[in-house]
This record gives C-alpha cells, sequence and structure tokens, in this order.
C-alpha cells in the first residue's frame, strides 16, 4: 500500500489523510497513541515527513490488512525498534572486530608469515597399541 509521494518534504494532516484514504482523526489516534510523532509548525500545525509515512503504511499494514488492534501495533512497533537498535550495536561490534584483525594482520611480526596467532610446529601424539582389556578378576 504505497502513496504516491511528489517530492521529499512534508505533509499536513488533510493531504496525508487524502492520500491514504484514512480520516484525519485516525491520525490524530496514532499520535495520541504513541504510534506516530509528526512534527509540528510554529502554529501548531501536524507536519508529516517521508519517514512518517513510511511507518504510516507500516501501522497501516498491521491494522487493514493483518487486523492487529492499536496496543498490538505499539508492541510491534517497540519491537521493531529494539531490534533495529540490537542491529546497530551488531553491526558497531562486527565493525570493531574487523578493524581489530586488520590492524593485527598488519602489525604481525614478519616470520609468522601473515598469521595473526603465531604458528607453531604441530603436536603429534604417540600411537597406542589399541584400547586395553579389563584384567580378569577370578
Amino acid at each position: 500500500m504505497s502513496a504516491k509521494r511528489k517530492s521529499k518534504g512534508a505533509y499536513m494532516i488533510s493531504a496525508v489523510a487524502e492520500m491514504y484514504e484514512i480520516h484525519p482523526q485516525t491520525l490524530r489516534l496514532y499520535e495520541r497513541e504513541g504510534l506516530l510523532k509528526p512534527s509540528r509548525t510554529e502554529g501548531n500545525t501536524r507536519l508529516y515527513t517521508d519517514e512518517d509515512l513510511e511507518r504510516l503504511e507500516f501501522i497501516l499494514n498491521l491494522a487493514r490488512d493483518l487486523g492487529v488492534n492499536i496496543a498490538g501495533i505499539a508492541i510491534v512497533l517497540q519491537m521493531r525498534e529494539r531490534m533495529e537498535e540490537m542491529n546497530r550495536q551488531m553491526q558497531s561490534f562486527v565493525d570493531y572486530v574487523r578493524s581489530e584483525m586488520l590492524t593485527r594482520f598488519s602489525q604481525s611480526a614478519p616470520g609468522s608469515a601473515g598469521a595473526i596467532v603465531p604458528i607453531r610446529r604441530p603436536v603429534v601424539a604417540p600411537r597406542t597399541a589399541g584400547p586395553r582389556k579389563p584384567a580378569e578378576r577370578g
């Protein structure tokens, strides 16, 4: 359900309501419930950005197509935000590990042939004659 957007910018509540075929009161309800947070002009007019419209499309998909109620939508949005934050943290960690590995790789000793951990000669364990049979008790 993607409405046609003319350009980057902000849209007033009446334009958004018309684009998505919803009542302006629905948008006000979504704002009261904390699902949407449009910016405001000095005259207190709501302005919806392209990011707000993407979020609205997600909300409407949950409500219209999946039948999720407002409380459920709030939970899904919270979970989505937490997952995005976790993803950012994981990406930051991966970037840090990559940076550390590259730093250590470039600083490795010449005799280690570029290994991150010094390579030692392999240890060979002595071979045994095979499993022993338990001694008979009599």
